[in-house]
């Protein structure tokens, strides 16, 4: 008799336990201050040497100019000119990672991208509440490397949006996948 309460104490706990193995796990929260903010400061990271003017026209600061731009013109935020009026400090960098550049691929490497990385921080206690990446994706011509320059910008943006509740309108571009 013993051996059977067991038993289906055992079977209810994995019962138990399957039932809540197959509910979606709750989603992790965004940083209320990401919520609330109304202003907005960005920051130039700058971007790794080689990269301008080739394989991006323009120079170090474009991928900033033109997240501000984007923002500026599309965004509920206001942005601000002095980190210690925002309520977010967001900063930009461009980063042209280190790896493998050997042609025999066979072992399954490959070369990096380069890859923006958007910080954002709260100014108030400084710390990282949120970080967003995107790999500019490879081109062999000028014109496509810049389009996908633009493309990765136009996606941080969009995510910027999004995570603080904004969707991002079509003249901002909608992220890309």
């Amino acid at each position: 008799m013993k051996t059977l309460r067991v038993s289906a104490l055992l079977a209810f706990i994995f019962a138990a336990a399957a039932a809540l193995a197959q509910q979606p796990a709750p989603a992790a929260p965004t940083p209320a201050p990401i919520l609330s903010a109304k202003t907005i400061f960005i920051s130039n990271g700058g971007a790794d040497a080689g990269l301008f003017p080739e394989p991006f026209s323009g120079d170090p600061s474009r991928g900033y100019e033109e997240l501000y731009a984007m923002l500026k013109a599309h965004s509920p935020y206001r942005l601000v000119d002095d980190p210690s009026q925002a309520d977010l400090v967001l900063e930009l960098r461009l980063t042209a990672p280190y790896g493998p550049s050997r042609p025999d691929k066979v072992e399954g490497t490959s070369d990096p991208l380069p890859m923006f990385t958007l910080i954002i921080y709260d100014r108030r206690s400084h710390y990282v509440l949120w970080t967003l990446t995107r790999t500019v994706e490879y081109a062999v011509l000028q014109k496509t490397h810049d389009r996908n320059f633009d493309t990765a910008i136009s996606y941080l943006g969009g995510q910027f949006l999004a995570l603080g509740g904004h969707a991002p309108n079509a003249a901002a571009g909608a992220p890309a996948p």
